[in-house]
């Protein structure tokens, strides 16, 4: 059985804009208020967690996230936005990839490859 592995990867310039990884982070802010929180939840380090979140808000033409020393951090209205419309469309690649082109492709498969 074939298994079909969709990624979203919204770019600007080089740099990935938002992703499911990035995706995730701000889910996990928006819960935890805070980006080190975020991190350790996804087990990731503080620095990992503050590079994407750095990344995201240079990319994007209002910051997603923001972050006051002793007050946490929190997605803001566009970040809620961005994250909003990047789910919606992976939605609708998953379910555009469950149609009938995938399954044509899978039907045409052989189980493992050749040797």
């Amino acid at each position: 059985i074939a298994r079909l592995k969709l990624k979203l990867q919204l770019f600007c310039g080089d740099e990935i804009a938002m992703g499911p990884g990035k995706a995730a982070l701000l889910q996990a802010i928006a819960r935890t208020g805070s980006i080190s929180a975020a991190g350790r939840e996804l087990g990731m380090s503080y620095r990992r967690a503050w590079v994407l979140v750095d990344t995201m808000n240079r990319c994007f033409a209002r910051p997603l996230v923001e972050a006051h020393s002793g007050s946490g951090a929190w997605v803001t209205e566009a970040g809620e936005a961005a994250l909003a419309d990047y789910l919606a469309l992976a939605e609708a690649a998953g379910k555009a990839a469950a149609g009938p082109h995938f399954a044509r492709l899978e039907a045409a498969l052989r189980e493992l490859p050749e040797p």
